[in-house]
């Protein structure tokens, strides 16, 4: 019995030894497993300061692109305006040449008559020193 209780002694230091040995490599393996863990948690943090960082870029283009909006709307405003004032101002000179033509042609009559008045004047002065 003293040999069976040996055996048994033996038996369970062995079977001891070998969870030990299981129960360590499993203490191994956790270990690697929380460190890996670890890596992928600090990727997964790094991916969302980027997330972030592609966000606020987004934001700010966005933001760039209407402001560039409102700029080509301003621009395109004051194109108008332009326009409409060039219009007004072609409108103008058509009215002044006409407004001048009119004065040429009343200068034209004023000097005609003015002529015509000379010469009057002319032979009535003769018809006077004739008589």
């Amino acid at each position: 019995m003293a040999a069976e209780v040996k055996s048994l002694a033996q038996q369970t230091a062995k079977a001891t030894e070998e969870i030990t040995a299981q129960v360590t490599g499993v203490q191994n393996e956790t270990s690697a497993v929380v460190g890996s863990i670890e890596t992928i948690g600090k990727t997964i943090d790094r991916m969302n300061e980027i997330t972030s960082a592609v966000a606020a870029a987004v934001e700010e283009q966005g933001t760039a692109t209407q402001e560039i909006t409102r700029n080509v709307q301003q621009a395109a405003n004051g194109t108008q305006h332009v326009s409409e004032n060039i219009a007004h101002v072609t409108l103008g000179a058509g009215e002044t040449k006409k407004a001048a033509n009119v004065v040429l042609e009343a200068a034209d009559r004023l000097t005609v008559a003015g002529n015509t008045l000379r010469t009057e004047i002319t032979q009535f002065l003769g018809n006077i020193r004739a008589a």
